[in-house]
């Protein structure tokens, strides 16, 4: 199992150390992978750590780590996170960096936050100039630049190969597979994958290159980020980086102009939510997106944060790559993934429990997916052993959960699970789920609204929720509709929200079709 470097996530809460403090491994080494570091522990390390927490009778647990998809019974965060749970400690967890894609996400436990990265309404902009008078635009936080307005040679990592090196490694500009004599003095431009984004610049700066350009294949698409490079570097989208290898073939004597100022901008507030326009989000999301296992899973991540180029205090015990090259020290840094996102949640957590101490685990994630807390989706810990049951568990299973006997019920039905999010899985013809809400705010009457997913008919019962005293709770049904020849392909979205003029309370709609196996 492996996460970020732990102080790294703190930091974008708390702020910077007087002391240097590092979570090591049972061997006490630091494993590096990727972009960043990566630490080894076992799971009993991590429950010992919940049952820390647990008895210093923490109000929050913020927990960027994660690993692969295991049974719930198999996973130390599930097994932790259900403990913490059962004290009303609300367990906030990342979604992990492995998506997009079904199935990508990991700390899948359905009592957890599992949240997902979003970028910011903040970009640091490089600009690009072809000699075809194209304009690109990038991202960066290099320190170095260029002179305005002067041009430079432009080469591919694939023409400027080693005589004994393949293109495809040259082309991802992997260490020594350049040819010095052809980079020097040029902007080069490499591909992304396989090796780390900031060693592809250091190979660059090796072979004598002036400049780069990280283009993105097609895989990665418009997820670009501002690395701190050794050398004037622009990380650009997929599309753009095609036009750049279009140019480089088009063209017998490329050129390129880039801007001597790294710009800062503000672009204007966008904030994207779950359950605002699912179909938005889960494109924007470079990290993570749903998990494709019918019922088994819930509809996840719960809810995405900034993790793109998030800042946040740094160590100075190493450079701001990590690599043992990179000498520059300097107290902040900017990272990403959903080790930097789900601290940003974890605050909104102890700023709700804050103001509402009594609420549940459950009822503080409700607030947050559905985006107002008049009304709650809740759920107890007998919902949890309920649903453990339904998975198969046995009283034996059982007990790693709860230290108390646990009669598991004759029947349960997934699709009724009391979650905010409602999803209608294998819609063949018609889906009906029923879901329960408590009144947290003021009395008064919740009117229904609901965008429909595309090819779908949603029809609600009973269509207006009156509440007359703070904590009653009331049910209504959902049902779903294949519209009229109509055949869906693939999942479709859309949003149900109660309101009552002062209160909007979204849940996020999931479809997805009957697929036959």
């Amino acid at each position: 199992m492996s996460f970020h470097l732990g102080f790294r996530s703190s930091l974008t809460q708390y702020g910077t150390l007087d002391n240097e403090q590092w979570l090591l491994d049972d061997r006490g080494e630091r494993e590096r992978e990727g972009e960043g570091g990566r630490f080894v522990v076992c799971s009993c390390d991590i429950l010992a750590g919940f049952d820390v927490a647990i008895s210093d009778g923490v109000d929050v647990l913020s927990v960027s780590l994660g690993g692969a998809i295991d049974e719930y019974s198999d996973d130390a965060i599930a097994i932790g996170s259900f403990h913490a749970f059962k004290k009303g400690i609300t367990v906030v967890a990342s979604a992990g960096n492995s998506g997009p894609g079904p199935g990508s996400v990991s700390n899948v436990a359905p009592w957890l936050i599992t949240v997902g990265a979003s970028t910011l309404d903040r970009a640091f902009t490089i600009y690009v100039a072809l000699g075809n008078r194209k304009h690109l635009k990038g991202a960066s936080l290099s320190q170095k630049s260029l002179p305005a307005r002067k041009f430079y040679p432009l080469i591919s990592g694939a023409r400027a190969k080693a005589s004994n090196q393949s293109e495809e490694d040259a082309n991802l500009c992997k260490p020594g597979t350049l040819d010095s004599e052809k980079v020097k003095g040029k902007i080069l431009v490499c591909l992304r994958g396989v090796n780390p984004r900031v060693e592809k610049g250091h190979v660059a700066l090796l072979a004598g290159a002036v400049g780069m350009i990280l283009a993105n294949d097609e895989e990665s698409g418009n997820g670009i980020l501002a690395d701190a490079h050794v050398l004037p570097a622009a990380h650009i989208i997929s599309t753009d980086g095609q036009a750049v290898f279009s140019y480089l073939n088009s063209t017998k004597g490329p050129n390129i102009l880039e801007e001597s100022i790294l710009k800062v901008c503000f672009s204007s507030s966008s904030l994207l939510f779950f359950s605002v326009n699912l179909s938005v989000l889960s494109l924007a999301l470079h990290y993570t997106v749903m998990n494709e296992h019918d019922l088994v899973y819930p509809f996840q991540p719960y809810i995405a944060a900034p993790g793109v180029s998030v800042i946040a205090a740094f160590t100075l015990a190493t450079g701001q790559t990590d690599a043992a090259y990179d000498k520059r020290r300097i107290p902040f840094n900017t990272e990403s993934g959903t080790s930097m996102s789900c601290p940003h949640v974890s605050g909104i957590v102890g700023l709700l429990k804050s103001l509402h101490p009594d609420w549940s685990p459950a009822a503080i994630r409700s607030a947050i997916m559905t985006t107002d807390p008049g009304l709650v989706y809740d759920l107890t810990v007998n919902d949890f052993l309920n649903y453990l049951c339904s998975r198969g568990y046995t009283a034996k299973d059982l007990k790693l959960f709860t230290d108390k006997p646990y009669t598991c019920p004759e029947s349960f039905s997934l699709t009724d699970f009391n979650y905010p999010s409602i999803s209608a899985i294998n819609l063949n013809d018609t889906i009906t789920v029923t879901r329960r809400v408590k009144n947290v705010g003021s009395p008064g009457k919740y009117y229904i609204h609901v965008r429909e997913p595309t090819g779908v008919l949603v029809s609600v019962t009973p269509a207006t929720l009156e509440f007359k005293k703070l904590g009653e709770e009331k049910t209504f049904k959902v049902t779903f509709k294949l519209a009229p020849k109509w055949k869906l392909k693939d999942y479709t979205f859309g949003v149900l929200s109660w309101s009552d003029g002062k209160h909007f309370v979204r849940s996020p709609l999931v479809v997805r079709p009957y697929w036959s196996h």
